[in-house]
């Protein structure tokens, strides 16, 4: 192919980064589970607001329509673009470096106000057992306390994060196993067809973000792709096994507890499980339940906050964000700044109520992912003859349908929003606007220094 069709974007061969040890195929596969799910913890809501005909008819036709599809974009894209940053990469690739900065924003903020919901959740079952957590200053402290620890384990090192993800992934998913096992003698399959109790009045929104919460942040783990071993080999088959762990690990509890339960639709919120398994087991399942919660929130941060400071990294490496967020440390090889930087943000944003963090994270991943979608389509026409070591098989109608559908989703979960969500969400778009420009700036005006691809790999671009 001609100069014209070769990407701008050089991803770093094997070598011209400092040693340091790759993430295999088995932790990547529970750090992409993570990303998405992290286990059925948080699909309850789904049955208080429609009922368990539609909470498991939406499991299990929503990965076909939204998961796949994503999955798919990230194995193509992530073996195609091997370096940090994943889909920043791409929207700079297909449409251009402001396009590609916004696009990193969006993500970016996304990732960390949903990384500030995990230690709210993880305080919210810990005061169960320690009721002085419930409000006020101890449970601010603690939310702050709980932030830095799990930030720490991140800053250790890449594989031992993902190492401990599948032991909190295996850990925390024998629960529902055992709960499957002891409900199947309790089954009553027409309890599955149910429409909701009477006089229950359906909250198709709180359905759907649920929904949407639970299955979406397929493409996070594209910003570790420079950490990968052999990614285009690797990134496919974790894909491919991290979405079978998921649905599995979503639709059998599902049918268990809704299948074994009389139905109380004002049960079904956020931790019922752990009510349902010391019913039909016992207090032991009960406990082992609510431990598997606090370990399984634990997973979902080291993962997200793994997402938000590589991504950050890969940013600094194509010159969007000045150099000293690529900054790695000399004992782990870990990027110290950016993970010091998005636990910052996400302690900030750690006061907002649950349901306003899922709602803005929704949107702007939605508006990212609509981007990405479009990235994807230019990228095939843009780059016909570049090396797709995964390449989804289907001709470029077909890929049109592919992302059709899911991106007419997307538009709804953003009609739904709340304004509160519309105002966060502008002003943050806003926000990342002028910075873009700002950034340019200060290259301008040489205030600040700024990294060009490659550059990672010299001697001053370690510290700590």
């Amino acid at each position: 192919m001609d100069d014209s069709q070769q990407p701008l974007v050089e991803t770093p061969e094997e070598g011209t980064t400092k040693s340091h040890k790759k993430l295999a195929l088995l932790p990547l596969v529970f750090l992409i589970y993570f990303e998405v799910a992290g286990g059925p913890y948080g699909e309850e809501p789904a049955v208080g607001a429609a009922g368990p005909f539609f909470a498991i008819l939406g499991f299990v036709i929503f990965p076909f329509i939204w998961s796949i599809p994503e999955a798919l974009l990230t194995a193509e894209l992530a073996t195609a673009f091997p370096g940090n940053g994943g889909f920043v990469i791409w929207v700079n690739e297909a449409f251009g470096p402001f396009w590609g900065s916004l696009m990193g924003f969006w993500k970016f903020f996304s990732g960390v106000i949903n990384l500030a919901s995990y230690p709210v959740l993880c305080i919210d079952y810990l005061k169960l057992v320690i009721p002085i957590l419930s409000s006020g200053f101890p449970r601010y402290v603690s939310i702050a306390i709980s932030t830095c620890v799990l930030s720490f384990l991140n800053y250790s090192g890449l594989a031992i994060v993902g190492y401990t993800a599948v032991v909190l992934g295996v850990v925390s998913l024998l629960p529902f196993l055992l709960l499957c096992l002891f409900s199947l003698p309790k089954i009553d399959p027409s309890r599955w067809l149910s429409l909701g109790e009477e006089g229950v009045k359906k909250d198709w929104t709180l359905y759907f973000n649920t929904i949407f919460w639970n299955l979406n942040f397929w493409d996070s783990a594209s910003t570790l792709a420079g950490e990968v071993e052999e990614p285009h080999r690797t990134f496919p088959k974790a894909l491919l096994s991290a979405g079978l762990l998921t649905c599995l690990g979503y639709i059998l509890p599902l049918l268990a507890a809704t299948g074994a339960m009389p139905l109380d639709q004002g049960n079904w919120v956020g931790g019922y499980f752990a009510d349902v398994a010391g019913i039909i087991a016992g207090k032991w399942l009960k406990i082992w339940m609510e431990i598997g919660a606090v370990l399984s929130i634990v997973g979902l941060f080291e993962a997200q906050l793994s997402s938000a400071a590589y991504q950050l990294l890969g940013m600094a490496d194509l010159g969007f964000i000045p150099r000293i967020f690529g900054k790695r440390s000399r004992w782990f090889n870990t990027p110290w700044m950016a993970i010091l930087i998005s636990t910052v943000v996400a302690l900030a944003m750690s006061f907002f109520t649950f349901t306003e963090i899922i709602s803005t994270v929704n949107f702007l991943y939605s508006l990212g992912m609509l981007l990405e979608f479009a990235a994807f389509l230019r990228l095939r026409r843009k780059f016909p003859s570049l090396k797709r070591p995964f390449e989804v098989p289907l001709g470029f109608f077909g890929l049109v349908l592919m992302c059709l559908v899911p991106s007419l989703l997307l538009v709804y979960v953003m009609t739904v929003a709340s304004k509160i969500v519309y105002v966060a969400s502008a002003i943050l778009t806003c926000l990342g606007i002028v910075s873009y420009y700002f950034m340019n700036l200060c290259k301008s005006r040489k205030w600040v220094e700024f990294s060009r691809v490659g550059d990672e790999s010299d001697e001053d671009n370690y510290d700590l």
